[in-house]
């Protein structure tokens, strides 16, 4: 039985397309796959179908229906904010330790796959960020970076900043952006000099999971 993280160097980078490729690409090779994206913000309850959670539930062949998206994403927000200001805006809040004790193992499962929520320092209440929760479960982590201006240097501090707390990092996926000033190979190159040895794979853009390149290998040495 094993556990990844999904997270990211920002927000809007592509975790849930890299989260639901992997689901497919695990139930292809056998393997039983479990999804949760345990926060959720600007989430639509009259199109369940378009949130993250959704194309989860879709991709593990599960009905998309209240209930199910209960059961993978309890904490769920409207505002397309932080999770702690749009916490804040509906007087609610995420206790922190039922957010680490719902990503607990799931033994009926081989492989478990949490999605987090924005970038690895974004907010989750008034004293935790997502690096805090990572470093709560210490389970391996795949990091998603875009290829936009500016990315090497958010890549590299949120590999610092996981790598300070001793985070294992599984793997380091660049998607490529839709406005970039270098082409994806020449990104990857200069982020793998500084990750060294955490493997780099590229993600052209793509119209659906199933052109997507083979994450597999990412996950292979722990599965």
């Amino acid at each position: 039985m094993s556990r990844f993280f999904i997270s990211a160097s920002g927000t809007e980078i592509g975790k849930t397309f890299v989260t639901s490729t992997l689901i497919t690409q695990l139930r292809a090779a056998g393997h039983s796959v479990d999804a949760l994206k345990p926060v959720a913000t600007g989430y639509d309850p009259r199109e369940p179908e378009r949130s993250d959670s959704g194309v989860l539930l879709a991709a593990l062949g599960r009905p998309i229906d209240t209930r199910l998206i209960e059961q993978i994403t309890p904490w769920r927000f409207e505002e397309p904010l932080s999770p702690d200001m749009a916490a804040d805006r509906e007087e609610r809040s995420i206790p922190f330790t039922q957010l680490v004790d719902f990503c607990a193992e799931r033994p009926r499962v081989d492989v478990t796959l949490i999605e987090g929520i924005g970038g690895i320092m974004v907010p989750l209440d008034s004293s935790h960020t997502v690096l805090d929760w990572l470093e709560a479960l210490a389970i391996p982590v795949l990091l998603i970076v875009g290829g936009y201006l500016g990315t090497l240097s958010h890549t590299l501090t949120a590999v610092g900043m996981l790598r300070s707390r001793g985070q294992e990092l599984a793997g380091i996926i660049v998607n490529e952006s839709a406005d970039q000033p270098v082409t994806l190979v020449e990104t990857a190159n200069v982020i793998a000099r500084f990750v060294e040895p955490a493997p780099v794979l590229l993600l052209p853009r793509l119209q659906g999971t199933d052109q997507a390149p083979d994450f597999l290998p990412l996950l292979a040495p722990y599965l």
